[in-house]
């Protein structure tokens, strides 16, 4: 059976807990489910599977610290609880994972941290070296400097990415959901848990709709769209209730709990990875119909006589989203000439680029191995 065998070879595992796991309405962030948690992942740990975890609750954390009710809404605001928080946080884990013999440590990062490609590779070389030391890396957003982290579906998607930064067998969700319903088992009380999906087609993301859930951060569609990251990332996720007692004992013995999604057959690499979600695109090229095709059905290199339009202003090295003549993305890929020098080339062929500037960078506005499509896979050969 296909679950039992990628339980059975995931070495090396990513574990997200959401803050809707573990907090409650009426108390807030409940220790007890931290403890539960903890206990899952020692487990985990003591299989000798290399282990990540990604938690948020720092805001809860530190909204019960001031023993504050409702919702704040000044980002500066946010900033500071979480920064109240965060090492309350690590204390609950140190505290009861100690117990275990298992030391921690604390990784915290920013969408910067993952765009820039030496700080990318430096992140990577951290969490390996904790794994040589046998230390359980705890990560989270850097919420207290960055606002932009500070949004939904922040820890979904950095799960994602920290597991495409260390090649992970298997990318775990613990929300306060079962996993993936047919529809909203809030409204139909008769909606079915699917138990393991092969695609997310756009089909399964108009039936997810919005949230599922009324105290997660990051609503199920979103939660979809970063596991689909993860399947062109070659990993397989599943999405299960963090609520449920021993559930990652039973996920890891095989049992059918939550929502398995299965990897693309054909994943990207690393280094492609980083491009297609790592690395922030700084432009826009708009192509006409003959260099789309040439992308997506004959895989070869953007080429400047394919290129219509240039938005924003990049220099050579930076990324950009490659589009359609109608906005639709295309690809993604490191541009080998500036946005002024594309200005000046657009249209043109690639012998005469040398005559238009007076030197030249290559053919190639963004070479094939810097490229990645990002067209429905539908569209690909």
């Amino acid at each position: 059976m296909i679950r039992k065998r990628i339980i059975r070879e995931a070495q090396k595992v990513v574990i997200k807990v959401g803050s809707s796991v573990l907090t409650t309405p009426e108390k807030g962030i409940d220790p007890m489910k931290i403890q539960q948690v903890a206990e899952g992942i020692s487990e985990v740990i003591a299989s000798g599977r290399k282990t990540v975890l990604v938690s948020s609750g720092a805001i809860a954390v530190g909204m019960s610290r001031l023993k504050l009710k409702g919702r704040v809404r000044r980002i500066s605001d946010k900033q500071a609880i979480a920064a109240i928080g965060q090492p309350h946080l690590m204390a609950l884990y140190d505290g009861i994972f100690s117990e275990k013999g298992i030391q921690i440590s604390q990784i915290l990062l920013t969408r910067d941290d993952l765009n820039h490609r030496r700080r990318y590779l430096n992140a990577r070389d951290t969490i390996a070296s904790l794994f040589r030391f046998k230390a359980l890396p705890i990560i989270n957003e850097n919420d207290t400097v960055v606002v932009e982290e500070i949004k939904v579906g922040d820890n979904d998607n950095l799960s994602v990415l920290v597991a495409g930064l260390i090649q992970a067998d298997l990318l775990i969700i613990l929300s306060d959901t079962e996993g993936l319903f047919d529809r909203d088992p809030k409204v139909y009380s008769d909606a079915l848990l699917i138990s393991e999906v092969k695609e997310i087609n756009e089909g399964i993301l108009r039936a997810a709709g919005g949230s599922f859930s009324p105290t997660g951060t990051g609503g199920m569609t979103v939660k979809l769209e970063a596991i689909q990251k993860a399947a062109t990332f070659g990993i397989p996720t599943i999405l299960a209730s963090g609520k449920r007692d021993g559930v990652l004992e039973e996920i890891f013995s095989g049992k059918e709990v939550g929502t398995l999604f299965l990897p693309r057959r054909d994943p990207l690499s690393c280094k492609k990875q980083w491009i297609a979600y790592g690395v922030r695109s700084s432009g826009t090229l708009y192509l006409d119909e003959g260099a789309v095709g040439a992308l997506l059905y004959g895989g070869k290199s953007l080429l400047s006589t394919g290129v219509v339009k240039v938005d924003g202003g990049f220099e050579r090295g930076e990324a950009v989203d490659i589009r359609s003549l109608t906005g639709d993305l295309v690809a993604k890929g490191l541009i080998n000439y500036s946005s002024q020098e594309v200005e000046k080339i657009k249209g043109q062929q690639s012998f005469r680029i040398e005559e238009i500037l007076g030197y030249t960078y290559g053919d190639e506005l963004v070479h094939r191995d810097h490229l990645v499509v990002l067209a429905h896979p539908e569209k690909e050969t």
